[in-house]
């Protein structure tokens, strides 16, 4: 057990086939493996973390998620170097998935914070931080 380390996240989805097919590909590169599955979910699974993709539950699915609502703004992963958060942003273009804060991309997070934030299928944001430079 590491101590203070996050167990799990559980995230309820508006359409699971549409997040897990995402999610899959993005948790996959960064070392996840599929955990679970079973017929309203599926997780992946890297060291003693794992995430979990559950599909909301009908008399729920009206509520729509937005990041400025009280509660979760995003997910941030480690990248492994920046040239990993410039392949990864190049994949995420291909697929069409749009890139945020262009403008600024990728110090969006200021000074030396070399990063790439996009988001899922329901628009929760997500960010993959390379490691800071030496100084």
């Amino acid at each position: 057990m590491s101590k203070g380390f996050l167990h799990h996240i559980e995230l309820y989805v508006s359409d699971l086939k549409k997040s897990t097919d995402f999610w899959g590909r993005f948790l996959e590169d960064l070392g996840y493996h599929s955990f679970q599955k079973w017929e309203n979910g599926q997780s992946w699974k890297l060291e003693e973390t794992y995430i979990v993709f559950a599909q909301v539950q009908e008399p729920f699915s009206d509520n729509s998620y937005h990041r400025k609502n009280v509660g979760l703004n995003h997910l941030a992963f480690h990248a492994s170097s920046r040239q990993h958060v410039d392949d990864m942003t190049q994949k995420l273009t291909n697929k069409g998935i749009p890139i945020l804060y262009t403008k600024h991309h990728p110090f969006s997070g200021g000074g030396n914070h070399y990063a790439v934030y996009f988001e899922d299928p329901d628009r929760i944001k997500v960010e993959l931080v390379a490691p800071e430079l030496s100084k």
